[in-house]
């Protein structure tokens, strides 16, 4: 951990001194650099290492794809993953609330898997670092089954995001950033040609130190990350990028339980818990992870009309995690409820102690050949693929239920001694190291083998685009005990009609599945890959007297293959549960003149196999975001205003239902803009709204994010 430290602060400082030497030069780019800021790029493609793995257009690609570039990202103030989807259509961003143990983002009602230059960077759960922004170029969403592309995943789609490559120019910035919580970061960005390699060699140094806290007293954070790369035009037809990226990140571990009597209901006196009231313990509770990554992109071209690129991919990761949480016992957490006993206040709850060391090892790569070529009177253009990735995840844990209070959960182990008054909290009780050593379970690691290969067709024929794809693969889960083998074949095709107005109307279908280990309990046989399928009806536009993106879009997802609904006893199998999805998405992006709009909504209906809502996903969200440029007298004055809809969330089983309020919040943002120095002031909440995110029927909520100013000076050369 020293030394990943040393190493970032190392380089900015090494960024700091080549700023100062920067030629002249470099103060006229930045300012050409300034003045084309003014002017928001509407995203129309994206990088053959995006979302799509082609160039095509959105506005031309047959679904749903959604974009937030860097410049974005930083207007809106987001700082994390999850944040810089907040803006997105359809997409649920902070589903659990604060949280620093990792991001969660939900599409469609489902979860959204990570991908990094379109390979999966995320396996498992919590052993790892999380994705830095600072780290990227732009966020994408792809919504729905993406299997024909990316092999087995979550119907609700992807999320990728592009990584900062090495530039032809010299040029860079030094950032800084303080605000309230304590928060308090420096990062450096610096590229350029190698000298004496006539350009065909550049490099990119990317680093960032920070140290924050956070809403909850208790909780901090420190990370360090360092992301060297370096681009090597072999040849005017080939080039290779390396990209190394090594991460460290010290932190207490936080996820907000709160029951949900003192929270969604009020307690007994007609009074609240304080939302930001801390449920862990100081002393025992962190979340110390690191991560270390080399990517591989590389691209040839053939000839004119045919090229190969691909990527490859080696990650390591670890976390130390404990965390002390609030028990579920009996559906609520109120002891002298559950125990019949008088020995508690009303507001003390049992809590859960989990230790855990956890390891995430990856090795991954994704050949592409890609043509574009004519047969007769179609324009072809082909993506064919080879995908292969080998993950191994090792979970060693010990899992104390309610800290004795039900020996049996906790071997054999009972205490009254660790529960916790969340109305007037006193830490420092948490079991001895002992006793978790006893229960401790170091569990043989999970290895996955997945073989795929695809092959998709957008074909052109006049203002006609077909899109044709499909997929074989073979997928291997070894979890130490038993090995299962699994294979799927996925299809995708879609229609789409440009009209010479913008206007362009398509429809689609696409197939995903994700295995499911393990043994049917009621036909002995394997289990079965859930599988999904999408119909998608939509309507884009492109202004053609403004720059801007217009989507409209309908879709309807039948996942099957899940648990029985309601458990039918005498069910032919086990896995014969439907779950529905239907939902209306839409979302605006213009650029008229001196402002920037963005604009979303969604609506969805979600059912799971025994036809209850989905738990804590809104049925109802919009957005909408201003940015302010003037060109005038005003020149260098930028200012920024958003408003997030997130409507009423449900969950429920045969004898609970709960209801969580709809929240709406608002960001700001205000700044200035002159020669080579950018000062900005971000407010996300700025009204401090204290809202749920959710609740669910096992009897806890979720807060969620507090007002949070940042102040950033950036210093661009």
């Amino acid at each position: 951990m020293f030394e990943a430290r040393f190493g970032a602060v190392s380089a900015l400082a090494i960024m700091v001194g080549m700023s100062s030497f920067a030629p002249a030069w470099a103060q006229t780019a930045a300012i050409e650099d300034k003045e084309s800021r003014q002017e928001t790029v509407i995203v129309t493609g994206t990088t053959s290492f995006g979302a799509t793995k082609s160039d095509t257009p959105i506005v031309e690609t047959a679904r749903s794809l959604s974009i937030e570039t860097s410049d974005m990202i930083i207007d809106k103030g987001a700082l994390n993953l999850a944040q810089s989807l907040t803006y997105i259509s359809g997409v649920t961003a902070e589903p659990y609330g604060f949280s620093t143990r990792g991001d969660f983002p939900q599409s469609r009602g489902l979860e959204l898997p990570r991908y990094r230059d379109s390979i999966q960077e995320l396996f498992g759960s919590y052993n790892s670092t999380r994705t830095e922004l600072y780290t990227i170029e732009q966020v994408e969403v792809l919504k729905g089954p993406a299997s024909v592309l990316y092999g087995q995943g979550s119907p609700g789609g992807i999320v990728n995001y592009v990584s900062k490559t090495p530039h032809e120019d010299f040029g860079g910035e030094i950032a800084v950033e303080a605000g309230n919580f304590d928060h308090y970061q420096i990062a450096g960005d610096v590229t350029g040609p190698v000298s004496g390699t006539d350009g065909k060699l550049l490099y990119r140094m990317v680093a960032l130190y920070r140290d924050t806290g956070t809403q909850i007293d208790q909780v901090d954070e420190k990370t360090t990350l360092f992301m060297p790369s370096l681009s090597w035009q072999a040849t005017p037809d080939t080039k290779f990028t390396i990209i190394g990226l090594v991460q460290d990140t010290d932190s207490k571990a936080a996820a907000q339980f709160i029951p949900v009597k003192g929270t969604l209901f009020p307690l007994d006196d007609g009074t609240y818990l304080d939302f930001d009231v801390y449920a862990g313990e100081p002393d025992f509770d962190h979340y110390n992870t690191e991560s270390q990554q080399v990517t591989l992109l590389g691209e040839h071209r053939i000839n004119d009309d045919w090229s190969v690129e691909g990527t490859a991919l080696w990650r390591s990761g670890e976390a130390d995690y404990n965390q002390a949480w609030p028990s579920f016992i009996g559906g609520t957490r109120y002891l002298n409820d559950v125990l019949g006993v008088d020995l508690f206040s009303a507001t003390t709850v049992a809590r859960t102690f989990y230790e855990g060391d956890n390891t995430f090892d990856q090795l991954a790569g994704d050949v592409r050949l890609r043509g574009n070529f004519m047969t007769g009177l179609l324009e072809h253009d082909i993506v064919a693929g080879v995908q292969y990735q080998d993950v191994e995840t090792d979970q060693d844990s010990a899992y104390c239920f309610a800290g004795g209070l039900v020996p049996e959960r906790c071997g054999g182990f009972s205490s009254y001694d660790y529960v916790l008054d969340l109305k007037s909290p006193v830490y420092g009780n948490y079991p001895d190291q002992s006793v978790l050593d006893a229960i401790y379970t170091d569990n043989d690691p999970s290895t996955v083998e997945d073989l795929g290969i695809y092959i998709s067709d957008q074909v052109s024929y006049d203002k006609w685009r077909f899109t044709l794809g499909v997929r074989s693969d073979n997928v291997e889960n070894d979890n130490g005990t038993s090995v299962q083998k699994d294979d799927a074949v996925s299809t995708s095709v879609g229609v789409l009609y440009r009209f010479d107005n913008g206007l362009a109307p398509y429809v689609s279908y696409a197939e995903s599945f994700q295995t499911v280990v393990g043994t049917d309990r009621v036909t002995g046989n394997q289990l079965k890959p859930q599988e999904a399928r999408q119909y998608e009806a939509g309507l884009k536009y492109e202004p053609t007297f403004v720059p801007g993106l217009i989507t409209l879009a309908y879709y309807d997802i039948e996942i099957s293959n899940l648990n029985n609904p309601n458990s039918i006893v005498g069910a032919d199998s086990q896995q014969e549960g439907i779950a529905k999805l239907k939902g209306i998405e839409f979302e605006g992006r213009v650029q008229l003149e001196d402002i920037y709009l963005q604009a979303a909504a969604s609506t969805l209906d979600a059912k799971d196999p025994n036809g209850y809502q989905l738990s804590a996903i809104p049925e109802e969200q919009a957005s909408f975001w201003a940015t302010w440029r003037p060109s005038n007298q005003w020149n260098g004055f930028k200012a920024g205003a958003g408003v997030r809809y997130v409507g009423s969330t449900v969950s429920e089983n045969a004898t609970l239902r709960y209801e969580t309020p709809s929240y709406t919040l608002g960001d700001l943002m205000v700044g200035y803009e002159w020669d080579q120095w950018d000062f900005t002031v971000n407010a996300r909440n700025v009204t401090d709204e204290e809202y749920l995110t959710g609740c669910l029927t096992r009897g806890d909520c979720f807060p969620g994010l507090s007002r949070t100013v940042v102040a950033s000076l950036r210093y661009k050369f």
